[in-house]
């Protein structure tokens, strides 16, 4: 049983999804998302225009349809052999969910703002020959002027503008040292074996903050070990290797980051928990969530480097937070308290006992209200 995985070498998710399937070592063929792919198999299976996009072909008819990269990899994880990327001891689990959800949804700012602030014309072509393959390199160059306006534009609703630039890039920098300083005494975050939480981190720091080249020359400059992590993550690889770190340890490095969660984007979860609570009123079960439900003040920055800027209030990201809070729910209270020391001890002392109002669901390939 083979996988197609549809994407393109510049997009964020892709590098997730990629990174992952060829860690896991399954057969896949990849697909470049031209206009054309879009409008005969993406738009079709999907509805929407979005990638990646994975077909499992599973004996079915038409295979399976995958959109949302944490379940791809979930629906792999299910249906491959072979060692897992979820650590089985409850600390390393809840501290790779919560990781994962940072990079996925919180790295995007940075990663976002670098490539539209500093590499707009190297994406521009990117996208261009990615969507039409077949024209010349000017002509693509010319063809992508419309969706780059699109995503450049989007960097508003994250909460980059001139007043937050500095916070973000300081934060930024602040990351790398971290991780940096981490991969001097580890392979992966959670030792030799990478976990869901590498390939959250491995989006946005390989397909855009490393592959694009002026954040990329950053990188080599100031965290040249994370620099070669993304590239090791993301190469293809010939066998399964590598283990988690014995006795549930959660590295120095790892904490570190697991404050940089709850000082940086925990924040902004629970006022969009509060503000998807209010939406909800009123409407029914099953109901789709909007991408966007208006927006609000958010602290953007870490240390002295803070600002309060407007910033949409997405909320797919309570989605993945739901994913952390039901792992949390569903420890023994040995495990449980244990998980809760880890969080007190790293600032996320809301997540204890915290529970969503509203319960999320995937649906049709879009976030719902559950049923």
């Amino acid at each position: 049983m083979t996988y197609t995985l549809i994407g393109a070498p510049v997009s964020l998710y892709t590098g997730k999804v990629r990174g992952y399937l060829r860690w896991k070592n399954v057969p896949f063929v990849e697909r470049l998302s031209t206009r054309e792919v879009y409008k005969a198999d993406i738009l079709p299976r999907v509805g929407w225009p979005v990638i990646p996009v994975v077909i499992h072909d599973d004996g079915s008819e038409h295979g399976t349809t995958l959109q949302d990269t944490t379940e791809i990899i979930d629906h792999v994880e299910a249906n491959a052999p072979g060692p897992s990327v979820y650590p089985d001891t409850p600390r390393q689990r809840m501290a790779a969910l919560i990781l994962e959800l940072f990079g996925d949804e919180w790295l995007v700012i940075p990663a976002m703002h670098y490539r539209w602030a500093y590499n707009r014309e190297f994406a521009q072509q990117e996208f261009g020959a990615t969507s039409h393959p077949h024209l010349t390199p000017s002509e693509q160059f010319a063809a992508a002027e419309k969706a780059v306006g699109f995503f450049s534009g989007s960097v508003g609703g994250l909460g980059v503008n001139p007043a937050s630039v500095a916070a973000i890039e300081a934060a930024h920098e602040d990351f790398l040292s971290v991780f940096d300083a981490h991969l001097g005494e580890h392979d992966h975050l959670f030792g030799s074996r990478p976990s869901i939480a590498d390939y959250g981190l491995l989006g946005p720091l390989y397909a855009h903050l490393l592959r694009d080249p002026k954040s990329g020359e950053l990188m080599r400059r100031l965290a040249p070990r994370v620099a070669r992590w993304a590239e090791q993550c993301h190469a293809p690889q010939h066998c399964l290797t590598g283990d988690f770190l014995p006795d549930d340890e959660i590295p120095a490095g790892v904490s570190q980051l697991l404050q940089r969660f709850a000082a940086q984007q925990l924040p902004v979860l629970l006022d969009t928990t509060e503000a998807l609570d209010a939406w909800a009123d009123g409407q029914d079960p099953g109901s789709e969530v909007p991408r966007i439900l208006g927006f609000h003040k958010a602290i953007l920055g870490h240390g002295a480097k803070k600002v309060e800027t407007d910033r949409a209030v997405i909320p797919y990201p309570l989605w993945m937070l739901q994913r952390v809070t039901e792992f949390r729910d569903s420890l023994n209270a040995a495990d449980r308290a244990s998980v809760d020391e880890m969080l007190r001890n790293t600032g996320a002392a809301k997540l204890v006992d915290f529970v969503p109002p509203r319960r999320l669901q995937r649906r049709n390939f879009k976030i719902a209200l559950a049923d």
